[in-house]
């Protein structure tokens, strides 16, 4: 399959951070808030799960959630996944199905962390991200580019790449 008949197969959307993506999974039972820590303001969800689809022209800007989010490779080409630390480490690792050259079928970014993501070669990355406790817009954050540059300009070639003008 290609990444457009994909992308009709499985209800994609246009997601805010770049690429495409569908919930297909959302727990019926909930965390109260006072079960959770203080960074959650409110209920949620034990855990979620979407459908993200990156193609090559396309990638998911920076960003931080939350939750952990565990990043699960379907099809396609290998993604990387570049991690900015709070301390401004980074560090990539390559989702995808090749673990004799190093890729990972499965990877979790840290709650908290700003990351990114983008393909090198194919047409499409088809990935899953699981997000536990669920995920909620309200715990996701788009970067802002200036804001990420004064914070961590050692990466600022990475940075105007992989983030978008608001």
């Amino acid at each position: 399959m290609d990444s457009k008949s994909l992308i009709d197969y499985l209800g994609l959307q246009p997601h805010p951070e770049g690429g495409w993506y569908r919930e297909n999974y959302r727990s019926d039972d909930e965390i109260p808030e006072i079960g959770l820590p203080e960074r959650y303001g409110g209920k949620r969800s034990f855990c979620t799960a979407i459908y993200f689809m990156l193609e090559k022209s396309d990638f998911s800007a920076f960003h931080r959630v939350k939750s952990d989010e565990i990043w699960h490779h379907y099809a396609g080409s290998a993604v990387t996944i570049h991690q900015i630390s709070s301390t401004g480490e980074y560090s990539s690792v390559q989702l995808g199905s090749d673990i004799e050259s190093g890729q990972q079928f499965q990877f979790t970014v840290p709650a908290g962390r700003w990351f990114a993501a983008e393909i090198s070669t194919g047409a499409f990355s088809l990935v899953g991200c699981t997000v536990a406790p669920g995920f909620d817009f309200a715990d996701f954050e788009m970067a802002e580019r200036e804001a990420l540059l004064q914070s961590y300009p050692e990466h600022s070639v990475l940075i105007y790449r992989l983030t978008r003008l608001q």
